[in-house]
């Protein structure tokens, strides 16, 4: 099974992805982040490259399977599974402030979280945090209901499977 390592910011986890790699224990060292847009390119390596902000090259030796985008953001997968949304945060969960765009992917990040926001100020859980929830819920939602709505969940799935053997 795949080891998952929070490794804070957007950098950090870039930081930490290259020394894992660049370490090489045998297990391949897979980078998984948010593409915080829309996705130009095929190649998830060329995005990160051209990003403004990113810049980033692909280590030598890494393969394409070893960085996965989540589009735009974490928060796209989340839509992909409301039942586990509502079991997650409970009756006071308000699901018709979440955007109601069927291809979770084209979802701005900005309208993803706001709308994550809106449906769960009024919940004991509390209202929707990146670092507070977002874990937890990642743990909880149903990779087969995400990847049916996110090419890019099944990407990282595929390539999870074809790692794993």
């Amino acid at each position: 099974m795949p080891r998952v390592v929070a490794c804070g910011g957007r950098e950090q986890a870039y930081k930490d992805f290259r020394t894992a790699h660049e370490k090489g224990d045998g297990n391949p060292a897979v980078l998984l982040v948010d593409s915080e847009g829309p996705v130009n390119q095929e190649s998830p390596w060329e995005h990160v490259r051209l990003r403004a902000g990113d810049g980033w090259d692909r280590p030598q030796g890494a393969s394409e399977d070893q960085l996965h985008l989540m589009v735009q953001a974490m928060e796209a997968w989340f839509h992909g599974d409301r039942e586990e949304l509502r079991r997650f945060y409970g009756q006071s969960f308000r699901e018709n402030a979440l955007s109601s765009r069927p291809d979770i992917e084209s979802t701005p990040k900005a309208d993803l979280i706001s709308g994550l926001r809106n449906a769960t100020k009024d919940c004991p859980k509390g209202e929707y945090s990146k670092g507070g929830h977002s874990f937890k819920l990642l743990e909880r939602i149903d990779p087969t209901k995400v990847r049916a709505g996110s090419a890019w969940a099944e990407r990282l799935l595929s390539a999870l499977v074809r790692m794993c053997g």
